[in-house]
């Protein structure tokens, strides 16, 4: 069983944000979406899975320096994990704010900000590709000595604390405002008002944002999300999507210095010839609108059942994901990111979607055929699989010809 605290605080973050529904409930006040909230699990469903394999570079490179580079073995101890916890936070602090200072690296970050509502399960939203660009920040902690595994936990811990703050439940909490970042301080981060972009980049302690000048109190209530909304429930293009944008803007551009200062640049930075930084613009409260694809209500039920399962086989596969083989896992990695890919175009009713579950489906088949043929699963499990995809398939054809015809969206 994988012992990463993220991993092992999947039940909670859970049960969190079915206590936060039930708030909703009670207080009548909209925090959820079903789509958009699927779309950030979706995107943290992405983002564990793909980790799988770009943590061996991220960690191997750490322990490549540990190894054969640092200048002292610091033992592991409970003060010594206490200083490494805060050292850990030090340097989210500085990633983090790199990451939404450089254009290259805001791209794989982008998607974290991409929700413009405010609840917990934005706290899962998060990129697939940030990990390249982050994991440098890190390294200065092996040539200390701090013992890889020691760090990892630490890492995480500091990962795991960030998810509680991700809500507007939760007012102001007096004196630990002072030092602790809080649901009140991330708002801020989170808003795409011009005074409080690029605020609070802290993880646990917004001591950093006060020591170097990036904090900003909550005082209205923030408009969330990103100046130019990415408009898709598809978690795989609001991945890529931020590098598509990028490439464009590229071309546009006819010096290469300045292609490279794009890239290094603050977001929103173009030559003076192109007419120079371009500021975040005020949001008019008045006119602004959330994003609604138009869907067809009967597929959300579809929706609803493709997407538990594919959240059943990804919680078993992060608990369990040492006793498969690397071809294992990435076979299972891109089957869930082609199941909640599709489930994204499937609330936007696109009818490539439909499609691509067919064929999805009739991948599975050949797959657990296969399986059985290698005694790799039994009879009864082959059963079951080509019952359900039949159903599916099925079901979602049903779906297709009463509600593409209809729907505008289905392009």
């Amino acid at each position: 069983m994988d012992l990463n605290p993220v991993i092992l605080s999947i039940p909670i973050y859970f049960l969190l944000i079915g206590i936060e529904l039930v708030v909703q409930q009670f207080s009548k006040k909209q925090y959820y979406r079903l789509d958009d909230a699927i779309t950030n699990i979706s995107c943290g469903v992405t983002q564990q899975l793909t980790g799988i394999f770009f943590k061996v570079f991220s960690i191997g490179a750490y322990v490549l320096l540990y190894e054969y580079f640092a200048i002292w073995t610091i033992p592991t101890t409970w003060y010594s994990l206490l200083v490494l916890f805060i050292a850990a936070d030090f340097c989210y602090y500085w990633a983090h704010r790199m990451s939404h200072e450089i254009n290259l690296f805001w791209g794989g970050h982008v998607v974290h900000h991409q929700s413009e509502d405010y609840n917990f399960s934005v706290a899962l939203r998060q990129s697939a590709f940030q990990v390249i660009w982050t994991f440098a920040f890190y390294l200065p902690l092996a040539i200390l000595g701090f013992h890889p595994i020691d760090f990892v936990l630490m890492s995480a811990l500091v990962t795991v604390y960030q998810f509680w703050i991700h809500t507007e439940t939760i007012v102001k909490l007096g004196p630990l405002e002072w030092i602790f970042n809080t649901p009140s301080h991330h708002r801020v981060h989170h808003g795409r008002d011009p005074k409080y972009i690029d605020k609070n980049h802290a993880g646990v302690f917004i001591i950093w944002d006060k020591m170097f000048g990036t904090f900003q109190v909550e005082e209205e209530r923030p408009t969330y999300g990103i100046t130019k909304p990415v408009n898709s429930w598809n978690p795989v293009w609001v991945n890529v999507e931020p590098y598509l944008s990028m490439a464009e803007q590229l071309k546009t551009i006819p010096k290469w210095q300045d292609k490279i200062k794009f890239l290094f640049y603050k977001p929103g930075w173009l030559p003076e010839e192109m007419g120079g930084y371009q500021p975040a613009p005020a949001v008019d409260k008045k006119t602004y609108v959330k994003y609604e694809a138009t869907g067809f209500p009967p597929a959300r039920f579809y929706i609803l059942l493709q997407y538990s399962l594919a959240l059943l086989f990804t919680a078993f596969f992060l608990f369990n994901q040492a006793k498969f083989s690397a071809g294992e896992q990435l076979l299972f990695t891109g089957l869930v990111v082609w199941s909640v890919m599709n489930c994204g175009g499937l609330f936007e009713m696109k009818g490539w979607a439909f499609q691509s579950e067919w064929i999805k489906w009739f991948f599975i088949a050949l797959v657990a055929g296969w399986f059985f043929s290698i005694s790799y699963i039994s009879l009864p499990v082959l059963g079951i699989f080509l019952a359900f995809g039949i159903f599916s398939m099925a079901w979602s054809f049903k779906i297709y010809k009463d509600g593409i015809p209809s729907s505008p969206g289905s392009a």
